[in-house]
This record gives C-alpha cells, sequence and structure tokens, in this order.
C-alpha cells in the first residue's frame, strides 16, 4: 500500500473520514468526517480564526450566504469564465477534465480513446422558488470571495475600517468538479479559509509577499515539512480571469506535487465590477476626501487539502504500531484517560472522575477496553498526544502516569497540576 492508500484506510477504520451515501453505493467525489475527522477540520478552522482573525487588528470576520443573486456571479465574471474542458472515453465512458490529463488522447483508465472537449460550467445549478426558469436559476457558490466584495460598504458603513485591511470568512465552496480521485484532494464541496486584503494600489507589491510569508509560516507551525513545499507562479494562460499574478503553495502529494494554497492579486476588478453592474458605490473614501476602488490580495487556503496534509504528515510507522504525529493543537483528542485494569472498581472511578475533570478544559476520551498495551496503541493511531493512567499508586499518593505518543517515555504528574500541565503544552 503507498501511504495515500493508508490513510485512506486509517481513516475509514479510525473514524476520521467515510466515503459519502456509503450506504447506497457512494457518490464521487463526495466524503463524510466522522468523530475524529470533524474535530480535526474543525480545530485546523479554529486555529486559523484565531491566528488571522482574532489576533489581528486589521482583519474583521463575516459569514456569507451560499446562495447570491445570479446578477453576483454576471458582474464577477463567473458564469461567462468558469468553465472546464470535458472530455468522454468512447469506450468505458467516464468524463475527465482534459487540462488534468497528461495524455489528452487517451483514457488514463482503459486506455480508450477520448472525445474532443466541450465546455462544460463548473457552478452548480439550482432554482429558488416554485417554477424552474431562467429566472429563478442561481449557483451554489464556488468561492467565498464574492460574499465578502459585495458586503464591502456593509463593512465600511459598520466597522469605518482603514487602510489596508481585510475582510475573512470559512466556508463552503462547491464546484461541479470531473476528478480523479485522490480522496479529499479535490471533491464537489469543500471548505475554504479565506480572505480579502484591501490595499492602495502602490501597496500590493510588498502586501503579496507578506501574505506569502504568513501563509508559508503557518505551515510549518502545523508541523508541514517544508522539504516538501514550494511556491509556483501561474502563467498567464493559467491565471483566473480576475487575477494579475497568482502563486500557489504546492506540496508534494502521494500522487504528485500539486497546489496546496493559492495567493491572487484580484486588482480592483472585483469592486470596480459590482459598483458598475449594482449602480452602488463600492470606492473607499480617505478622511482627505480622496476617493477610489482598493486594490486586493487574496490568500486561500483550503481546509480540508490543509486535513489531508497534516494526515500525511503525521503518519508513522513504529515497528509494532501506527502513530499519527499530529500537532497536539489540531490532534482531536488531547489526553486519553485509563484505569490500568478494567475490573477494579477503584481504579475505574478515580480514572472517570480525572476524565470527567479534564473534559470541561480539554477534548479527552476515557478507554477501559483491552489490556493498557492496546489502549496506547490505539490512542497513538488517532494522534491523541498524552495517555493518563491511573494505578494503584494513584489510590496512595494520588498521581498518575503520563505517557508521551511520540517518545512513548512515562512520568508521575499529581493530578491536581493534570489540567496545568497539558493546558501548559498547548500553548
Amino acid at each position: 500500500m503507498n501511504l495515500l492508500d493508508k490513510i485512506v484506510s486509517l481513516a475509514k477504520r479510525r473514524g476520521f473520514v467515510y466515503p459519502g451515501s456509503e450506504i447506497y453505493g457512494g457518490l464521487a467525489n463526495t466524503y463524510d468526517y466522522g468523530p475524529l475527522g470533524i474535530e480535526l477540520l474543525k480545530n485546523i478552522e479554529d486555529l486559523w480564526w484565531k491566528r488571522f482573525i482574532l489576533r489581528r487588528s486589521d482583519v474583521y470576520g463575516i459569514g456569507t450566504s451560499i446562495l447570491m443573486n445570479r446578477k453576483v456571479w454576471e458582474a464577477s465574471g463567473h458564469v461567462e469564465s468558469f468553465v472546464d474542458p470535458l472530455v468522454e472515453c468512447l469506450s468505458c465512458h467516464k468524463r475527465f477534465r482534459e487540462d488534468h490529463l497528461e495524455n489528452k488522447a487517451k483514457c488514463p483508465e482503459c486506455k480508450g480513446r477520448l472525445t474532443s472537449p466541450k465546455m462544460f460550467q463548473g457552478m452548480f445549478k439550482t432554482h429558488v422558488g416554485a417554477t424552474e426558469d431562467k429566472g429563478s436559476e442561481v449557483f451554489l457558490r464556488p468561492e467565498t470571495a464574492q460574499g465578502m466584495f459585495v458586503n464591502f460598504k456593509n463593512v465600511l458603513d459598520s466597522i469605518h475600517p482603514k487602510l489596508p485591511f481585510g475582510i475573512a470568512q470559512i466556508g463552503k465552496g462547491f464546484r461541479n468538479e470531473i476528478t480523479l480521485g485522490n480522496f479529499v484532494f479535490r471533491t464537489l464541496e469543500f471548505d475554504m479559509m479565506e480572505i480579502e486584503y484591501f490595499v492602495e494600489e502602490k501597496d500590493w507589491e510588498d502586501t503579496f509577499e507578506y501574505w506569502k510569508e504568513e501563509m508559508w509560516q503557518w505551515l510549518l507551525d502545523l508541523g508541514v515539512s517544508p522539504l516538501r513545499l514550494s511556491w509556483r507562479e501561474h502563467s498567464a494562460k493559467e491565471r483566473a480571469h480576475y487575477s494579475k499574478r497568482t502563486e500557489d503553495i504546492e506540496y508534494e502529494f502521494p500522487f504528485g506535487r500539486s497546489e496546496l494554497y493559492g495567493l491572487a492579486y484580484r486588482g480592483d476588478y472585483d469592486l470596480k465590477n459590482h459598483s458598475e453592474k449594482s449602480g452602488i458605490d463600492l470606492r473607499y473614501t480617505t478622511e482627505d476626501g480622496k476617493s477610489f476602488y482598493p486594490h486586493v490580495v487574496e490568500p486561500t487556503f483550503g481546509a480540508n487539502r490543509t486535513f489531508l496534509v497534516l494526515l500525511l504528515e503525521a503518519y508513522y510507522e513504529d515497528k509494532d504500531r501506527v502513530v499519527l504525529k499530529l500537532n497536539p493543537r489540531v490532534a482531536p483528542y488531547k489526553v486519553a484517560v485509563f484505569p490500568l485494569l478494567a475490573n477494579k472498581e477503584e481504579l475505574l472511578g478515580k480514572a472517570r472522575a480525572i476524565y470527567e475533570n479534564l473534559l470541561p478544559s480539554l477534548p479527552s476520551v476515557f478507554d477501559d477496553r483491552g489490556n493498557i498495551g492496546k489502549r496506547y496503541f490505539s490512542q497513538d493511531e488517532i494522534g491523541t498526544p498524552w495517555c493518563v493512567t491511573v494505578d494503584f499508586q494513584t489510590l496512595k499518593d494520588d498521581t498518575v502516569t503520563v505517557r508521551d505518543r511520540d517518545t512513548k517515555k512515562q512520568e508521575r504528574v499529581g493530578v491536581e497540576s493534570l489540567e496545568k500541565y497539558f493546558l501548559d503544552k498547548l500553548i
């Protein structure tokens, strides 16, 4: 098994990720996040929110609707430009995006002949109201950015920020992708963590370089190896219709080097177009009365791809055990609490009390199944950083054994000190 296959197997077995609609045969490129997976994903998003919104004075968070007036996507250029080349195999009749194929003539599945490409709309359509006609047609958003642009004036009127400043949100995006799989790397719906950072035109290049450093450091702080990361600039042909410069952070996935995050300079394209099409003035006015459309640098972080990368980075085989060496700050559980023996009521009661005491401040799990060795290995496999074992010495001196996931080293810690002991490690 290659690394990705091992991750897929572990993710299903241990409750990180399940195939979507599995009991009905599934739906390609959809996945459900299990009890551990949703915690890991939420921890990633919470850390991002704290770092880029709560701990800054120049970025403001909002939450915008998935469904928007169709005119938004017409003004942004997505209705006209958000299309991809689709080809179909004449033998097996599977469909692929031509721009994702190395060999444009042969099917990657059965080696059959491919049709000429046809352009298809990458946005999902639906209808609002009782009739399904052109007037009721809307799209599921393919990006979160437009919600921030159409609320630009609202944020100005409510918060009165001064340039430079950013508007940020975490939310769902939807793209009608024809993909070759690769687990949660490219899916029909996905979670985006995105910032629109507004600046004067003269400052965009310095701002672009600043966000390159911020995005890179965020990944390093999560524990991603810089040896598997690199920046790649888009050619003029690759860039989206709104972008004047785009660079991707690429990661060396098991299936090849591909995009993890994107950083785009959108100029004043969006605010100017929405202002012209809506008739609402979206210019920024300085204290001395100068009005202009701010330019935008857009750092985009894919939450699901971050999730996948952290699993790939953390997976480690150590002789007779599998370990997920997740950064403790993103690990689903921080602490597991065990009684040394599950058939001793005094140990069970003490362990349960310690677990319930830690739970309000630390995501924790109680485990009394099987022998202590199997419990350790089970927690190693899901990435729990520390295990607490209540033994007979605990009953004498109120200390417990704390075992470290990565080193397997153990130390005695007083029960009253446990909460502070773990919280200090999570700083």
